[in-house]
């Protein structure tokens, strides 16, 4: 399925960006708040490969859904406390948008 090559390029270019944008958080907060990001971006990749993997794919998909859900809200949490500019945050902001429509059409697919 051509689609999920796309959200998986779209994972990994995200991640890249976001590796930037964390490069200037405060060094206090790159062990915690950098950290979780971090974790919960591979954990969002990871998700991609093994939906895509997988035979039966909608609780897989649902995990998808709600990692992409806790990441927007570390994003969210590290541009209100003053660690992510606001324009690195709307770019950001942006690419997660992209991926999950992308993750909405998936589980649109697999509900047919």
């Amino acid at each position: 399925m051509s689609q999920d090559l796309v959200i998986r390029q779209k994972a990994e270019d995200m991640i890249a960006y976001a590796y930037e944008a964390l490069r200037q958080f405060p060094r206090s907060e790159r062990h915690t708040l950098a950290a979780d990001i971090k974790r919960s971006m591979f954990r969002l990749l990871a998700l991609i490969i093994t939906t895509n993997k997988r035979y039966y794919k909608k609780s897989t998909l649902q995990d998808l859904d709600i990692e992409l859900d806790v990441l927007r809200s570390y994003v969210r949490l590290a541009m209100t406390l003053g660690f992510l500019p606001f324009r690195k945050y709307e770019i950001w902001a942006g690419q997660l948008n992209e991926i999950g429509r992308m993750v909405g059409g998936w589980m649109r697919s697999v509900k047919q």
